[in-house]
């Protein structure tokens, strides 16, 4: 599963929490489609809706080559009532 990267907490995201809707960054080059089959397989859900929308480049320049940052987008995925996603924990060292 490499289409999605991670999951983001923001005081936006975190308030759609309570209208069960999850916040991820994804890969540009995956189809809306492919999330949701795979958000539905992998956590056993059901997606009502998605949201994408593509953030401003952040660009920095290297002498005579200007290259952007960010190669990604971000998901707001809409649970049908009575599911939810288990949160996501940081791996401990």
């Amino acid at each position: 599963m490499n289409e999605i990267k991670y999951a983001v907490f923001t005081d936006k995201s975190i308030r759609l929490l309570g209208k069960n809707q999850y916040t991820s960054n994804v890969e540009s080059g995956s189809t809306r489609t492919e999330i949701k089959q795979w958000v539905e397989l992998f956590f056993g859900v059901k997606v009502i809706a998605m949201n994408s929308h593509r953030l401003p480049i952040k660009g920095r320049k290297m002498r005579p080559i200007r290259e952007h940052t960010m190669h990604y987008r971000r998901m707001i995925i809409t649970l049908q009532p009575g599911y939810s996603i288990p949160p996501l924990r940081k791996k401990r060292t």
